[in-house]
């Protein structure tokens, strides 16, 4: 099917507008800057696929979204079953980055060490701002289990930031 010229202005402009908020939420989930510009790239891929349905429902915004979380979560799933780190790379913090860049990084590295839906969940929630019904809506899964997930997220990186916060603070 042959993509109309205004279809292809408008994708356009929508993926110039929106490109900067899915690579935010792409990089919280993943935490690696290369692998969250391969997220946002396949989200407007196949957005501009089904563009012409893409225009037809209430918000392309929700549905960018929810066609990055399903990318991401299959991701993680195939990466679960055919990778194998032989190593963890240490985050090294910068000294001269000043306490935000300190926290922003040791959110971030925590943020890694969430499973993958639990993940999402918390960044959905907490990043982007939306209602646990918007997040069930965008994740294809009941709000039961979001505000499970949310609440499992949440302690995991209290105790995970508990022991960073410590260390980074007496430096």
């Amino acid at each position: 099917m042959a993509v109309r010229h205004e279809d292809g202005v408008e994708f356009r402009e929508f993926a110039s507008a929106r490109a900067g908020q899915l690579f935010r939420i792409a990089y919280l989930l993943c935490g690696d800057w290369h692998e969250a510009q391969d997220l946002v790239q396949t989200t407007l891929a196949k957005l501009f696929v089904a563009w012409h349905r893409v225009q037809r429902t209430q918000s392309p915004d929700a549905y960018a979204r929810r066609v990055l979380m399903n990318a991401y979560l299959s991701e993680r799933r195939r990466k679960s079953t055919s990778e194998m780190p032989v190593a963890q790379p240490a985050l090294s913090i910068a000294a001269s980055g000043g306490d935000d860049a300190d926290l922003r990084l040791t959110l971030v590295a925590a943020l890694t060490k969430l499973p993958p839906r639990s993940r999402a969940v918390v960044v959905l929630r907490h990043v982007d701002d939306h209602s646990i019904e918007a997040v069930a809506q965008t994740l294809g899964i009941s709000p039961a289990a979001v505000k499970s997930l949310n609440s499992r997220g949440l302690a995991q990186l209290r105790e995970l930031l508990g022991a960073e916060m410590h260390a980074l603070w007496s430096r």
